[in-house]
């Protein structure tokens, strides 16, 4: 059985009698505009990440350049 061309334009008459032209041209740029971010952040080459594994590594490893770089105490006890 399947989905005729005659209920295909059923349905979408009655989502464009719904919702009207304007809120479905809005729809679809705000849905578009989505797809383009999600795409460029994917092709993103900067090397940033949001993985909070990552972040935490980093911050770890500035924590211990941090206290290598602390002048030691000279003085003996």
């Amino acid at each position: 059985m399947g989905i005729s061309i005659w209920q295909l334009l059923i349905v979408l008459g009655i989502v464009i009698l719904l919702f009207g032209t304007k809120k479905l041209r809005n729809i679809g740029t705000d849905l578009g505009g989505a797809i383009r971010g999600f795409k460029k952040s994917m092709n993103d080459e900067d090397g940033k990440t949001d993985d909070p594994d990552s972040l935490e590594n980093t911050k770890e490893a500035q924590a211990r350049q941090a206290a290598d770089d602390k002048p030691k105490d000279k003085t003996k006890s």
